[in-house]
């Protein structure tokens, strides 16, 4: 085999080895973050309705966060860390979904826990930078839809 043979079968190999593996790599992404934000929201109410934050998440917004509009910012932040991961995880509108957790993960990088960085909001940026750049995968309503419309 010449080394150009050699060179192509590498690359080929490479090739189906990337259209097998990215869709559950593209998947791989979106679920962890999705559950840390999804988890984080879990704590700011009691029971399921997510348009009414809990006492203690007021308290948090107003004291230990030190955000400016303690009652808005609760209301916003606990929708959107229930609304966005699910997106995530569905894969339906997905890029609109980790921009919005990019948002919110700078946010709390700048405004509430500034020492996060390397700990933690590093690695939600990162994911959430890449499912922008990247979307979805196959895996994904984003995906299907698309297919369905393409006809």
């Amino acid at each position: 085999m010449t080394p150009h043979q050699l060179l192509a079968t590498g690359q080929a190999a490479t090739d189906r080895l990337q259209a097998v593996l990215q869709p559950f790599a593209l998947l791989a992404l979106r679920l962890p973050v999705a559950w840390v934000f999804w988890a984080s929201a879990r704590t700011k109410v009691e029971g399921w309705n997510i348009f009414a934050p809990s006492p203690s998440a007021f308290f948090l917004f107003e004291h230990e966060y030190g955000l400016p509009f303690p009652v808005l910012s609760a209301h916003l932040a606990t929708l959107a860390e229930h609304i966005l991961p699910v997106l995530l995880v569905l894969g339906l509108a997905t890029r609109l979904g980790a921009l919005g957790l990019l948002t919110m993960t700078m946010v709390i990088q700048l405004f509430v826990y500034p020492d996060a960085w390397v700990s933690h909001h590093m690695f939600w940026a990162t994911i959430l930078f890449a499912v922008l750049a990247l979307g979805p995968g196959r895996f994904s309503l984003d995906h299907l839809i698309l297919r369905r419309l393409q006809g």
